[in-house]
C-alpha cells in the first residue's frame, strides 16, 4: 500500500512540475522570442515572481519522492517498475539541472533588466531561455510518462493477486 501511495505522490508531483512547463511553453515560450522589450520584461517578471519559489518546492519534492519510489520498487524486486521509475527519476534530475544551469541565472539576469539596461543581446539570451525551456518541458512530460509506466508495472506481492503483463500464470490442477 504503502508504494502505491509514493508511486501516486510522485506522479502527481512530476504532473504539477511538467503540467507548469508545458503550460509556459504552450502560451509563452513558444511566442515570446517575437515579443518587444518591454512586453518581455513584464511577462518575464511576472512569470519569475509566480514561480520561482513554487517550482522549487515542487521540483525538489518531486525528486525525493521519486527516489523513495525507486528504493522501494527494487527492494520488492520490482525490477521493470524500478527502471521505469529510475528513468522517469533520472529525467526529472535532468530538469532540474537544465533549471539551475541555464534557466535560473536567466532568470537572475531577467528580474535586473529594465527596458533602458537591457543589453544588447538580450534577444539571443531570450531565444536561449525558450529553447532550454522547450528541452526541460519534454524531459518533464518523458518523466512523467515513466512514472505512471511504472506505476502500471509493478508486481503483485499478494498470493491471488492477478499476472502483470509478460508474466505467466501459476499452473496448477484444474478448478471447477
Amino acid at each position: 500500500m504503502f508504494v502505491r501511495l509514493a508511486q501516486f505522490l510522485t506522479i502527481m508531483l512530476y504532473v504539477l512540475v511538467a503540467g507548469v512547463m508545458w503550460g509556459t511553453w504552450l502560451s509563452l515560450a513558444r511566442t515570446m522570442t517575437r515579443y518587444d522589450a518591454p512586453t518581455f520584461l513584464a511577462d518575464g517578471k511576472h512569470m519569475i515572481s509566480n514561480l520561482a519559489a513554487i517550482m522549487a518546492v515542487l521540483m525538489i519534492s518531486a525528486v525525493v519522492v521519486g527516489l523513495v519510489v525507486v528504493v522501494l520498487l527494487f527492494r520488492r524486486r520490482s525490477t521493470a517498475a524500478g527502471w521505469l521509475a529510475l528513468a522517469g527519476l533520472l529525467l526529472m534530475v535532468a530538469v532540474i539541472a537544465v533549471t539551475l544551469a541555464v534557466e535560473v541565472p536567466i532568470d537572475n539576469k531577467i528580474k535586473e533588466w529594465t527596458v533602458a539596461t537591457l543589453p544588447s543581446d538580450w534577444r539571443d539570451i531570450r531565444a536561449r531561455w525558450a529553447a532550454f525551456h522547450t528541452l526541460r518541458t519534454f524531459l518533464s512530460l518523458a518523466a512523467v510518462a515513466a512514472a505512471v509506466g511504472a506505476a502500471l508495472t509493478v508486481r503483485p506481492t499478494a498470493r491471488g493477486s492477478l499476472p502483470q503483463a509478460g508474466e505467466r500464470e501459476p499452473v496448477g490442477p484444474p478448478r471447477g
